[in-house]
């Protein structure tokens, strides 16, 4: 039972079974169209990945963060500890295995969800997309925020910006990590030495502007994307360009603003 017909000519059919007992069809259809011509020009945005909110764009955009383990994890615990009881090899063990792995699914089919829904928002409305390129295998050796970062699914999301962007005859780029995105100012380019975690807003000491920390990061990513198109590269977009205007670089140690 098919829920549309296909378009084109079907290559090859892969089935697999999701640990839940269910069965999937992946097919492979050629339709034979070409991915339009990738175009520069039209409106762009920046957008800053994080934990409290899922996607800061450049225009003053923030996106919560779902959260999807934690709103089932009394639920998977409640299930993971009734399988630990049920004796190993046995039907009930299958059974019990087997409701764990629908919660894992449900979770799944959640968060991609919702990341299909902003992913396709965001290159509905813009031409341009510009993203860090997170090292996420990285990150998550941090245990105290290895579960937190996992549940974002913030690879799956920029995967799915850059295929929906390919598709649309959009520009999506990344920025190098190491770009220093919230810790220089977009108004005047001054770059402060330190900025902890904690300081969620600070004030360039040059120009006097009160940034965002998210947000300016986001603007940042934006305008150092436009600078490397610009150029006709698509390079790394750290290059050591982005420098301060005056003197040695300051440590803000100011306290987070509520």
């Amino acid at each position: 039972m098919r829920h549309r017909e296909f378009e084109g000519t079907i290559k090859t059919v892969t089935i697999s079974k999701t640990p839940d007992g269910k069965y999937y069809a992946s097919i492979l259809v050629d339709d034979e169209l070409e991915l339009p011509e990738t175009s520069k020009d039209g409106k762009g945005i920046g957008i800053d990945l994080g934990l409290t909110h899922f996607a800061i764009t450049s225009n003053g955009s923030k996106y919560e963060n779902p959260r999807h383990l934690a709103k089932h994890q009394r639920n998977l615990k409640r299930k993971q500890q009734k399988l630990s009881r049920k004796k190993k090899g046995s039907n009930n063990r299958q059974k019990a295995r087997r409701k764990v792995a629908k919660v894992h699914s449900k979770i799944s089919r959640c968060r991609e969800d919702f990341l299909h829904k902003l992913s396709r928002k965001i290159v509905n409305e813009n031409q341009v997309i510009a993203v860090e390129n997170l090292n996420v295998k990285g990150m998550v050796r941090n245990h105290n925020l290895a579960k937190a970062i996992s549940d974002c699914g913030w690879g799956m999301f920029c995967t799915m910006l850059k295929y929906k962007a390919e598709w649309e005859g959009k520009t999506y780029i990344e920025v190098d990590r190491f770009f220093p995105s919230s810790k220089t100012c977009n108004v005047c380019l001054n770059q402060v030495a330190s900025l902890p975690l904690d300081v969620r807003t600070w004030t360039c000491e040059h120009c006097k502007t009160t940034h965002d920390r998210d947000i300016n990061a986001a603007i940042n990513i934006k305008n150092e994307a436009l600078r490397i198109l610009s150029l006709g590269t698509s390079d790394t977009a750290y290059r050591g360009d982005v420098r301060p205007k005056v003197g040695r670089k300051s440590v803000l140690r100011q306290s987070p603003v509520k």
